[in-house]
């Protein structure tokens, strides 16, 4: 079976369409099995824009990182590849508490209702073709990858690689390039940023090195 990679204009704004599907959450636990077929056809980039919501907020829920982050990452390479995704069972069954985490996701959504009167159709050569929209996939794998990286307790970490795959994620179901661009900024920002921790936890083990040598 085969995705669509040329996505159709969302209907409505990003928030109102997150807000529903939030508010159709219910029990004290959810799976992203469940997400996934509540959202049935209207996307694939719909569950990655859900699953970038609870890092744009500074509160940490044990193993939504790992369960969205590699969600994520599959996702953005089934879509690269036209084909839908696979996804292992211990993914999709993982057991998430709603208590923590629907409220974490309507901040999320409070977030996007912000920017969705700047969101328009434009630089169509970002979103309007099959080419430009497997690139962006990759760019989404790319922050899904960043976004498992066990760096938790460190500022941003979770948060930049999320805004970027919300970025991209928005700008293709709205076709407004100009806001994928943004997604790509956020993503090189990311990469600088896990670089120079990479750097200083280096320069830092060397260090420590020569002192106890």
């Amino acid at each position: 079976m085969h995705t669509d990679s040329a996505f159709n204009d969302a209907a409505q704004p990003l928030s109102r369409t997150l807000a529903t599907l939030i508010d159709g959450i219910e029990g004290d636990t959810v799976t992203l099995r469940q997400l996934m077929h509540a959202v049935g056809e209207q996307g694939l980039l719909l569950i990655c824009a859900l699953a970038s919501l609870p890092f744009l907020i500074p509160v940490s829920i044990p193993g939504v990182s790992t369960v969205f982050g590699a969600a994520i990452i599959l996702i953005g390479i089934a879509v690269f590849l036209n084909r839908l995704p696979w996804l292992p069972a211990r993914i999709l069954d993982k057991e998430l508490d709603t208590a923590r985490l629907v409220p974490t996701l309507r901040k999320g959504v409070g977030v996007v209702s912000r920017v969705d009167k700047y969101i328009k159709p434009r630089f169509a050569s970002f979103t309007g073709s099959i080419f430009a929209n497997r690139i962006n996939a990759l760019a989404i794998a790319a922050g899904g990858l960043l976004l498992m990286f066990p760096l938790g307790l460190i500022p941003f970490s979770n948060t930049l690689p999320g805004i970027a795959i919300l970025l991209t994620a928005l700008g293709m179901l709205q076709r407004d390039g100009a806001v994928v661009i943004c997604g790509y900024i956020f993503l090189a920002l990311t990469t600088f940023y896990f670089g120079a921790l990479g750097f200083v936890a280096l320069r830092a083990g060397n260090g420590l090195a020569s002192m106890l040598g």
